[in-house]
């Protein structure tokens, strides 16, 4: 069974986001625990944890279906050492947000070089900070998004998140979350069935589907191989509908939270019910 949501506001408190979920016949959603376009913000109060554990319970949402994503800012490969120090301590607080709240994940991309130091110096710095992060905060897993390659963000490759899980080395703390628009656009051939099943088999070669922990459903604005990170409407961009039929009758996706980001939330109900009219979502 897939369960199937979108990445929902939290506007006036946590506790809205799982109404906001249900509200668009939701089976699994994404959040930000704070405010992600600023470093620090007021802890979490105890009856907004208390409120959002309630209406997720409420809701049928269980911890497993929900996908929170981390700060925009925080980029754990960041050069500069005082600059990563801030990301890290920016990355712990957002996975005792999580623990607060009873989740059990937190997505987030890997992080940039920004040209100023090698691919694997980089990888290096993101591994240390997720490994001091998941030994500060036991229960939460950190989920790496792949990412479109654009710029110098790293992940783009199933090789890169295979070689950061190396590097972390704490089995059964890392998950990985998979972007259809970002990995359309990091160069992995989604539209023909032939370009699928060799997708989906260097992810099982390499990751292995036992470290899927989500997915973002997003068509793609940017064509194949384009590094271009620009989310589309369901069925309305370059990975089309098709895409979508494969992904829902894919076995190996089932179980896990697969999140739209995308552009236009007011077709998220349509979108939702779309995707679950899909031969095997169900």
């Amino acid at each position: 069974m897939k369960y199937i949501g979108a990445h929902v506001s939290a506007a006036g408190g946590v506790e809205n986001a799982p109404l906001n979920a249900a509200a668009i016949g939701a089976k699994a959603f994404a959040l930000f625990t704070k405010n992600q376009r600023q470093w620090s913000s007021p802890p979490l109060r105890e009856e907004s944890i208390a409120a959002f554990r309630e209406n997720c319970r409420k809701s049928g949402f269980a911890p497993e279906h929900i996908l929170p994503h981390d700060s925009y800012l925080i980029n754990l490969g960041q050069p500069d050492d005082a600059k990563r120090a801030l990301s890290l301590a920016a990355f712990i607080d957002e996975m005792r947000r999580c623990d607060q709240l009873g989740l059990i994940r937190l997505n987030f991309h890997p992080g940039s070089h920004l040209n100023l130091i090698g691919e694997h110096h980089c990888l290096e710095h993101i591994a240390y900070g997720v490994r001091e992060a998941v030994d500060t905060v036991p229960n939460v897993m950190a989920v790496i998004e792949n990412t479109a390659g654009q710029g110098s963000n790293l992940g783009y490759s199933f090789e890169q998140l295979a070689t950061l899980m190396e590097l972390i080395d704490r089995p059964g703390r890392v998950g990985v979350c998979l972007d259809t628009c970002h990995a359309f656009a990091a160069g992995y051939d989604l539209l023909t069935e032939e370009g699928y099943e060799w997708t989906m088999n260097q992810f099982r070669r390499l990751i292995g589907f036992e470290h899927l922990a989500g997915m973002h459903l997003n068509d793609s604005k940017g064509k194949l191989g384009g590094h271009l990170d620009r989310h589309q409407s369901i069925g309305l961009g370059m990975l089309g509908l098709e895409t979508f039929r494969r992904i829902m009758a894919d076995p190996r996706l089932d179980g896990i939270p697969m999140i739209l980001e995308t552009i236009d939330d007011s077709l998220w109900a349509q979108e939702i019910a779309t995707l679950y009219a899909m031969p095997g979502a169900q």
